[in-house]
């Protein structure tokens, strides 16, 4: 038993209201229930309630026991001065209010409709399942899962943007510099990430706006910013990036973060950072606007088309510095670009039209309705309890549910949870 699920039961009144007493024996008719309260303070505000004859407006305070009352200090705290029922699942003491007459209490265990209590344990009061509802899920009306999966995407889409939205304040509300580190801690993906994002962190956006126009520049900054120029290595155009690089330095006033922070370890060679750097270079190269160009593009075919670059011809025939290898184009995956606009471009494209005020939630959708399903552990466990996930939508939806529903346990505030407790 949990407060969470008195909350529910009061909220949506699942008791016999038949003869509703409160422990003192007063006659209870529940008039509105009141205003779930997320925040602190009562649970419920502007209850209208009659007890006996007089007419009761204010809050309703829920515990499992009276004795919380004062485990919680309520007695002490003036916004619970207005609370005119306490709602408990069990009275164990009586609670006075400010003019010493015990307030009124409505306990629940007795009272609370059957099939809602053999639902909530059948649901909650299980243990050793992956989800409380794996038996029950995938029996749930359709409808009421699409409606919540879009709910749940648009959840993840506001937190990733909120998420961001620091790094805007932090670069001064310039999306292009934002844009540029989201990126490139993509480019690193999960292990090489954080190395990334240290890189674009490392220098100003300025001194990359002012030398994209030339390739060489712009890959002595990235490729010295990054610790792979410090080496011998004799190679011609390793020599000419570390000339401009050393130029660069002095100009700008530039310190290089460690090459050690980099990982090659267990990677395939097309995701070593000497590459995705490489890709990073050519992508600001060839679109020195690059944010404006996403902000117009709406399709998913306009998206692969942005990225579909190539590199220098230097890395059409190495993995690394040192080594030469066979030639390959070394292009941006599709897929590759999926992951970037799942992970950064429609999260930041999100925030901006949020911030203008003009958000177009269909085109989101639309272009995440078109990507391949994500394919990880969680994905691969809903499968199996026969969630289906149809494209890239349906995946991060059903991430949203199980990282921030199930794995806490918030089954009351949860659609599919309600849906299942108020079954027949």
């Amino acid at each position: 038993m949990n407060e969470d699920f008195l909350h529910y039961v009061w909220q949506y009144q699942l008791f016999s209201i038949t003869k509703l007493q409160t422990t003192q024996k007063e006659d209870v008719t529940i008039l509105k229930t009141g205003i779930h309260n997320h925040n602190s303070g009562p649970d419920f505000l502007n209850a209208q309630l009659k007890i006996d004859t007089q007419l009761w407006v204010g809050n309703v305070e829920i515990h499992l026991k009276s004795s919380d009352w004062y485990a919680h200090h309520h007695e002490i705290d003036k916004n619970y001065d207005a609370v005119i029922l306490h709602v408990v699942w069990e009275d164990d003491v009586t609670v006075f209010m400010k003019n010493d007459k015990p307030l009124p209490v409505l306990e629940l265990k007795g009272v609370v409709l059957e099939p809602t209590l053999n639902n909530y344990r059948n649901l909650l009061d299980v243990k050793q399942r992956w989800i409380h509802c794996e038996k029950e899920i995938s029996a749930v009306d359709k409808f009421v899962l699409e409606n919540w999966k879009e709910r749940l995407f648009f959840e993840r889409l506001e937190r990733k943007s909120t998420e961001m939205n620091q790094l805007l304040i932090v670069n001064q509300n310039d999306f292009e510099a934002v844009l540029f580190q989201l990126l490139a801690k993509n480019f690193g993906l999960k292990v090489n990430g954080e190395a990334f994002l240290d890189l674009a962190k490392s220098f100003d956006f300025s001194v990359l706006r002012k030398v994209r126009f030339d390739e060489n520049q712009l890959a002595a900054l990235l490729f010295g910013q990054s610790g792979f120029l410090v080496e011998v290595i004799e190679d011609e155009y390793h020599q000419q990036l570390k000339n401009e690089y050393q130029y660069l330095q002095h100009k700008y006033q530039l310190k290089p973060i460690l090459k050690n922070q980099f990982s090659f370890f267990r990677m395939r060679p097309p995701n070593f950072p000497t590459i995705r750097i490489a890709q990073l270079i050519a992508l600001y190269h060839v679109h020195q606007n690059l944010f404006s160009k996403v902000i117009q593009i709406e399709t998913l075919a306009g998206f692969y088309e942005l990225f579909n670059i190539e590199v220098n011809l230097f890395w059409k025939t190495h993995y690394i510095f040192s080594k030469e290898s066979k030639k390959s184009s070394k292009k941006i995956t599709k897929s590759f670009v999926d992951l970037l606009l799942i992970n950064t471009i429609i999260p930041l494209k999100f925030l901006y039209q949020k911030n203008r005020g003009e958000v177009d939630e269909s085109e989101f959708l639309e272009v995440l309705q078109k990507i391949k399903p994500e394919k990880n552990s969680i994905i691969s466990k809903f499968d199996t309890i026969k969630i289906n996930a149809k494209n890239a939508y349906d995946t991060q939806a059903l991430l949203e549910l199980k990282n921030n529903y199930c794995a806490k346990k918030l089954c009351l505030q949860c659609a599919i949870g309600i849906k299942l407790l108020s079954k027949n």
